[in-house]
């Protein structure tokens, strides 16, 4: 088979539909849109919520409950392998990663996950750890501390 000889599937291509086109496409004049009215008009039709200037269902239900969403912490995060551009005997800390640019925003702390391989001997202070990253950290004879 050669890439001219490529066809779609019978089926696979059906024609475009073409409205407001003459009398054969069944879609002229009105475009099978009826008469007038605001579902006709160009731009027309209403919010799908709308339900014809009835109270809104979500107007209607109470308003119920407490999110603690707004006090969710979130944490920069960074992976084992990140930490590889140091040099032996580091004490990484937050504001080292800050100023290297490993992390844009310290947000609520860093956590430290496992993903890759530490080669060096390095002292990380971060505020979390995964267990694959203490196990990996652990591995390379590195230090973590939990500010």
């Amino acid at each position: 088979m050669k890439l001219h000889e490529l066809e779609k599937n019978p089926g696979a291509k059906q024609e475009r539909r073409r409205v407001g086109r003459g009398p054969g496409s069944g879609l002229g004049k009105t475009s099978g849109k009826g008469q007038k009215g605001q579902n006709a008009r160009s731009g027309g039709g209403v919010n799908p919520v709308f339900e014809g200037g009835q109270l809104p269902l979500y107007r209607r239900l109470p308003k119920r409950g407490f999110s603690n969403a707004i006090f969710k912490k979130e944490y920069a995060v960074i992976n084992v392998c990140d930490l590889n551009r140091f040099e032996d005997g580091t004490v990484v800390t937050p504001a080292l990663l800050k100023e290297v640019g490993i992390v844009k925003k310290q947000l609520s702390g860093i956590k430290v996950l496992g993903e890759g391989n530490l080669e060096k001997k390095l002292t990380i202070q971060a505020h979390k750890f995964s267990e694959s990253a203490l196990e990996k950290i652990k591995e390379s004879g590195s230090k973590a501390e939990v500010i």
